[in-house]
């Protein structure tokens, strides 16, 4: 049987319990410690007859030598600080989106991580669900074709953020969802963004980013926290098929629809294009029911044994992170198109 690694959650708040809980059930993980500045939120985390540790000093915790991973869950502009100690303290590091608030920090960390041969994982959750993981095989198998357009909606009542607008809240997911299934990964030639503050909050609570993709491709983001009716729903427009991802649908979360617009050769006159329409079947694939963060924290037990790079790795965060901030700025610009330029390699060239 192979020995069990040993894990320890930092952050208690909203995600870090959620974490732990996976850790606890995992065949491949001893969670041995929840460290938190609040050690009765910790104790929460725990349960009153756990054997897990409660401690509130990262220090400490990085001091010990029966810890190989650390798990961060907690605010963004913590993560870089938090992941570097722990990579000097020869941990693996796996770190809740985004993998942080500033790229310096973001890159100080993928090249840390690489320097001294540590994991280095973030936790794109989504890309861990099975309708994911399954838009991510049809595509790569050709299913779809070439990539024509993507629109993503992941709208309703939500919390405003005192410290990040809903691009940063809600964006990231939609993002990172984006870099796993595409080819070559998430590289725009840039992003513009819109967005609304009607209430006055001093964060943008409505918002919209589109993204020029390879090869002449467009996707396009809405995020809301104000809409009364939730959806969660992503198109993959394709020359060939059409996939559709609705994650509200439990009956039915993926459909691909043999349906689409075909251009034929041009009409004599030159005034009209030459347009046809393809109304075949519509299938919806088996999915398999699994908990994405138990999926997560196996790939990440793997990783390590195996000594390789996770599915999300830094590189997965760092082109999310560059195209949330070239996102601001083209916010703070009146949303004009604003290149992103990333120094993280594309899917393709990663180990």
């Amino acid at each position: 049987m192979t020995e069990q690694l040993r894990a320890a959650v930092v952050g208690a708040g909203y995600w870090g319990p959620n974490l732990a809980r996976n850790f606890r059930n995992s065949p491949d993980w001893d969670l041995v410690a929840v460290c938190d500045l609040d050690a009765d939120r910790a104790r929460k985390v725990v349960g009153a007859r756990s054997t897990v540790d409660v401690m509130t000093s990262v220090s400490d915790l990085l001091a010990r030598d029966d810890v190989d991973a650390i798990a961060i869950a907690t605010p963004a502009r913590t993560h870089a600080p938090i992941a570097l100690a722990a990579l000097e303290a020869g941990k693996h590091v796996l770190v809740e989106k985004p993998i942080a608030d500033r790229g310096t920090g973001a890159r100080q960390m993928v090249a840390r991580a690489a320097e001294l041969d540590r994991v280095l994982m973030v936790d794109h959750t989504f890309c861990y669900t099975s309708p994911v993981l399954k838009m991510r095989e049809l595509i790569a198998e050709g299913h779809l074709g070439d990539i024509l357009f993507v629109d993503s909606v992941r709208i309703n009542l939500g919390i405003v953020q005192p410290d990040v607008d809903v691009f940063w809240d809600l964006a990231p997911h939609d993002l990172s969802i984006l870099d796993f299934i595409l080819p070559g990964g998430l590289v725009p030639s840039g992003v513009a963004a819109q967005g609304a503050d009607p209430l006055g909050t001093g964060q943008s609570c409505v918002g919209y980013l589109t993204l020029p993709l390879p090869g002449g491709a467009i996707a396009h983001v809405h995020v809301n926290w104000l809409s009364p009716t939730k959806i969660r729903q992503m198109v993959v427009g394709g020359s060939k098929r059409t996939l559709v991802w609705d994650d509200l649908s439990p009956q039915q979360r993926l459909t691909v629809y043999d349906r689409g617009v075909e251009l034929g050769q041009p009409l004599p006159d030159k005034t009209t294009a030459n347009i046809s329409y393809r109304l075949g079947d519509a299938w919806a694939p088996a999915l398999p029911e699994k908990e994405a963060l138990g999926v997560m924290v196996a790939e990440l037990a793997s990783a390590i044994r195996e000594r390789r790079a996770p599915r999300t790795d830094g590189h997965a965060g760092l082109r999310v992170l560059d195209v949330l901030e070239s996102a601001s700025l083209s916010l703070r610009d009146g949303g004009r198109l604003t290149p992103v330029a990333s120094s993280a390699p594309t899917m393709e060239t990663v180990a």
